[in-house]
């Protein structure tokens, strides 16, 4: 009698796995409660990440902008440090998923980790007000709460997520994807903070909105939390993860290295000997 109790405490659920996301049933699957097939035909890439993240299906112009967004990730060249390892993975002869895989987990703090630090800092400067429909640009409240934010940054001696570049004075991507906001009307609060910022910004350090920046403004303006800001960068990345590693593989020569043994200066203990441990 102890033994079946023991059993029966121990029971593994009917039932142990409950998903909101995706139904599977014979000769049919349902994403979000839409028919997959219809999904298919009526919707593009872009919108259906929107739908298997937000759980709702964008208008026409959310997914132009998500899109716009994904495209603006795709690929940043060979010096960030997931490019690198996954270029170094393939030469090593593994195969794309295991380098594609190695790029992915090389987004860190440092290293794509831009884009929820940014988001938040717009959610939380904007949740802070009390805005009543769609401000205007100049709106007082957006204003004062990017003058708040640039100067406790200032103060603080600590760098503005989601502006300035290494390599560009004003980041090309940003630019058009400011353009683009514009041009689909869509000049949402966290949008308006981060322009307003960047006014601020120019002034007194003399940088612009880089791709994070703005694409970090216009995620929350689509509704994203900002947990789920390096989820889409590694959507838009991820191409071009597959397109770096498959070049290694096809174009370079086998086994390629960080540095070279000159390269490398050892800066440790010299002649140790093991022998006199009593």
């Amino acid at each position: 009698m102890e033994n079946k109790k023991v059993h029966n405490k121990f029971k593994i659920p009917e039932h142990n796995l409950t998903t909101a996301i995706t139904k599977v049933e014979p000769n049919k699957i349902s994403t979000r409660g839409y028919n997959q097939v219809d999904l298919i035909e009526h919707l593009s890439y872009s919108e259906m990440v929107y739908l298997l993240l937000l759980g709702k299906l964008p208008s026409k112009k959310e997914g132009r902008l998500l899109n716009h967004v994904l495209v603006s990730f795709c690929d940043h060249g060979v010096t960030p440090p997931s490019t690198q390892t996954a270029r170094i993975i393939s030469s090593s002869g593994s195969p794309i998923n295991n380098a594609v895989a190695g790029g992915l987990l090389s987004f860190g703090y440092h290293h794509a980790g831009a884009i929820e630090k940014v988001m938040i800092m717009y959610q939380d400067g904007i949740n802070s007000l009390h805005i009543s429909g769609d401000p205007d640009l100049d709106d007082p409240q957006i204003t004062d709460k990017a003058l708040d934010i640039v100067c406790e940054k200032i103060s603080k001696h600590e760098k503005v997520p989601g502006f300035g570049h290494r390599y560009h004075d004003k980041d090309p991507r940003a630019r058009k994807l400011i353009d683009l906001v514009i041009k689909e009307g869509s000049l949402g609060p966290h949008v308006k903070l981060a322009l307003s910022m960047e006014q601020l910004l120019r002034e007194r350090k003399g940088i612009s909105l880089n791709v994070d920046g703005i694409n970090g403004a216009i995620l929350s303006d689509l509704g994203f939390n900002p947990e789920l800001g390096i989820g889409v960068f590694m959507i838009g990345r991820l191409p071009g993860l597959v397109a770096h590693s498959y070049e290694e593989k096809m174009d370079e020569e086998e086994f390629r290295r960080f540095c070279e043994l000159d390269d490398i200066t050892y800066t440790g203990f010299e002649n140790k000997q093991v022998n006199n441990r009593k």
